[in-house]
């Protein structure tokens, strides 16, 4: 946490939300913007740097291709928010005209059972109005001759709204614009919450203040299982390590590189410029604190390289330029988002577990968190299978396109 402590202006609000980065700022922005919220919202971050945060960490990528119909029209909204973002947030000319750079998701199928799987995928993908294209190994190395595809037998990809996007200032707007509103952000932490009666009654901050609310959303990202525990509550959500790469290559590609799923694991996309971004998780892969950010300096050496330069033989000579690790908020029942009111504790609001899905998810699952908040359901998309109840009655949404 950051070296100083705000206290609150207020000793009640009607919303507190814990935690200020793009899932909390878009909750606050929505429900800033809704005519039929009147309250008084608070946002308490730990630290308004945002250095160590997931948003902070992000490859800010979108797709559309999802095995669940729910997941790809999330995805629908959030491309129509980002490209019309100064519509949305009320023609403010000060807010910048958006794009997506659609160079697509390219997912590579080594063997039938997968192949079946990107088939069946695109049937739900078609059916909610994506432009998902099957392409044999044949077709993908006509359109992408740079690839080595002598063990792919199918791939999947789609080239609109599907892509690059620039999340950091879709971040600052909504920050910005929420606070112009109106909401309150502070810079402190939550150290403890307060229960009775079967519901939230405030929270203890760590510079001592005692602060009251009517609900309280729970948006702390890969802390969210310590904040839910604060409350007496259990959540499947734990700090995942992933690492990020950006490489300049010694003989670039002559067109843009779609992000590119290796069947090994393995991703990589265009960067600009002649450089690349690839990523991948740590071997093993456990639960992490959530203050660890060290990198395995000896991943990207001895099981990145290798197979990049496999897959696409021009990048057998790349110079990494930097590299990072960052947290996904990993939902360890079924890798989906974890929404909506914990059913003993009637205001304490999950906005929880998107396993690296939350910064294309996060203008879907504002609103609709806002619209829970206010009206006490979803008035647009309905998130309602989000809900936690599924973990305990073992009802996992199986997502099979996680990367």
């Amino acid at each position: 946490m950051a070296g100083r402590t705000e206290a609150p202006a207020r000793a009640s609000y009607e919303v507190i939300i814990v935690g200020g980065a793009i899932m909390g700022s878009s909750t606050a922005w929505f429900l800033s913007d809704n005519a039929d919220f009147d309250g008084r919202v608070l946002v308490v971050e730990r630290d308004m740097t945002y250095e160590s945060c997931s948003t902070a960490h992000t490859n800010s990528c979108i797709r559309q291709q999802y095995s669940t119909e729910l997941n790809v029209r999330i995805s629908q909204f959030a491309a129509d928010f980002i490209k019309n973002l100064r519509r949305y947030l009320g023609g403010d000319e000060r807010v910048p005209e958006l794009s997506i750079r659609s160079f697509g998701y390219l997912y590579l199928a080594d063997n039938e059972g997968f192949a079946d799987i990107l088939r069946s995928n695109r049937e739900v993908q078609i059916a909610a109005g994506a432009a998902t294209q099957l392409m044999t190994a044949e077709e993908i190395r006509a359109a992408y001759p740079f690839y080595n595809l002598d063990d792919i037998v199918l791939g999947s990809i789609n080239l609109v709204d599907e892509g690059y996007w620039d999340g950091s200032t879709v971040f600052d707007w909504l920050r910005r614009k929420a606070r112009e509103n109106g909401v309150e952000y502070i810079e402190n932490e939550v150290v403890a919450i307060e229960r009775a009666g079967g519901r939230v009654t405030g929270v203890r901050l760590k510079s001592g203040e005692r602060v009251a609310c009517g609900q309280l959303v729970n948006a702390t990202g890969p802390r969210a299982a310590r904040t839910a525990a604060m409350a007496g509550l259990e959540l499947p959500v734990e700090p995942r390590k992933r690492f990020t790469w950006i490489f300049r290559a010694e003989k670039p590609l002559d067109r843009d590189l779609p992000l590119t799923i290796d069947p090994s694991g393995v991703h990589v996309r265009e960067n600009g410029g002649g450089t690349y971004l690839c990523g991948c998780p740590p071997d093993p892969d456990p639960a992490v604190d959530p203050e660890d950010f060290a990198m395995d300096h000896a991943r990207f050496e001895n099981h990145v390289w290798p197979i990049l330069a496999a897959r696409i033989p021009q990048f057998e000579a790349i110079r990494v330029q930097s590299e990072w690790a960052g947290h996904y908020a990993l939902n360890t029942f079924d890798h989906n988002a974890i929404l909506g009111p914990a059913p003993e504790l009637e205001n304490f609001v999950f906005l929880n577990g998107f396993s690296g899905h939350g910064l294309q998810q996060s203008p879907a699952m504002g609103r609709g968190t806002a619209e829970w908040l206010t009206y006490g359901e979803y008035r647009t998309l309905d998130l309602s299978p989000f809900a936690c109840e599924r973990i305990a009655q073992n009802r996992p949404i199986v997502e099979r396109a996680v990367i």
